[in-house]
């Protein structure tokens, strides 16, 4: 059987979702459509022939969206953020349930290999007990060259650094330790004017940066400090402290585990290009599966995990721009 993909957008979507699904054996991509042709979005919708509906329009847009692909008895894979906010994620997924149809939530990043190490070395006791985590992410993807103003800056339209760049940490952070407890953060927009497509000024309400503190299951502490308007980009770190050593991830390629008796052991993954895509390949693979099968396995991120992520990050946004 061949999965029928279907796809809502043409910045992401069409630029990594579409070409990725397009090379899996066992898909093919019926269209992709953008987020706002509506009658496109519908057309897409109704056809019989497709399987899967890929979400990926802004977030201001993934409530009439999913709730259109699920009233058409379609499978649904809707990107990250979730939703607006906690409350619109609730009523996604109860429109899901109640739909009884398949959802997930486009966190390719489960399938990172990397990360998946990192986890994998948590998981089996490399550096014991984790104790702390501090998380560096430090981009100047909007400052050089200076992005245009759109959906990203404006917070009411789903916008900002926490539900771009923070959704995937947070997404992490649940994978690899459990529930977060308790987050906090400070938010701040250093760029507060960016030009429009017309190249007039327009104010930006959403942060582009924020440090962040969160306390997860087990009493894990986490320090975050992440900017997509840095002058420079530099490696992200990923540094987690155990009981019995220290596990450091340098630009998702790198690991390094030091334990506490003086041992060293390093591990090294190629990449390639745009780092969404190996992730995205080997995610589509396990949409593939998930679709043919009807269910999905242990792991693979659901609209609860996009709510429970959702609710993390309105406790981040909290702290202002």
């Amino acid at each position: 059987m061949t999965i029928q993909v279907g796809v809502i957008g043409t910045g992401f979507g069409a630029r990594v979702v579409a070409p990725v699904f397009a090379a899996t054996p066992g898909c093919r991509v019926v269209d992709v459509v953008s987020a706002r042709d509506d009658a496109g979005v519908v057309s897409l919708c109704e056809n019989v022939d497709v399987d899967l509906i890929c979400v990926h329009s802004p977030p201001f847009l993934h409530a009439s969206h999913v709730r259109r692909a699920i009233s058409t008895g379609h499978a649904v894979l809707c990107d990250k953020p979730f939703g607006l906010d906690a409350n619109q994620a609730q009523t996604l997924l109860a429109a899901a349930e109640a739909a009884d149809c398949l959802h997930l939530v486009n966190f390719e990043f489960r399938c990172d290999p990397t990360r998946a190490l990192v986890r994998d070395l948590i998981a089996d006791g490399t550096i014991g007990e984790p104790e702390h985590v501090q998380w560096t992410h430090l981009s100047a993807g909007s400052r050089q060259p200076l992005r245009a103003h759109g959906w990203l800056f404006d917070r009411q339209a789903g916008g900002g650094w926490i539900g771009a760049w923070g959704s995937h940490a947070v997404d992490f952070l649940r994978w690899a330790f459990g529930d977060v407890v308790e987050a906090t953060a400070r938010c701040r927009t250093t760029i507060a004017e960016r030009p429009d497509a017309a190249g007039h000024a327009q104010r930006c309400d959403a942060e582009d940066g924020f440090n962040a503190t969160l306390r997860l299951t087990g009493d894990v502490t986490v320090a975050i400090d992440s900017s997509f308007a840095a002058p420079v980009s530099l490696a992200p770190r990923l540094v987690i402290v155990g009981r019995e050593g220290v596990l450091e991830c340098v630009a998702d390629a790198r690991v390094v585990v030091r334990s506490a008796d003086g041992r060293r052991r390093e591990f090294e993954t190629a990449v390639d290009g745009d780092r969404h895509l190996e992730p995205m390949r080997r995610w589509a693979e396990v949409v593939r599966d998930t679709v043919h099968d009807g269910i999905g396995p242990v792991g693979a991120p659901t609209f609860a995990d996009g709510l429970a992520c959702a609710r993390v990050l309105d406790q981040l946004r909290a702290g202002g721009a």
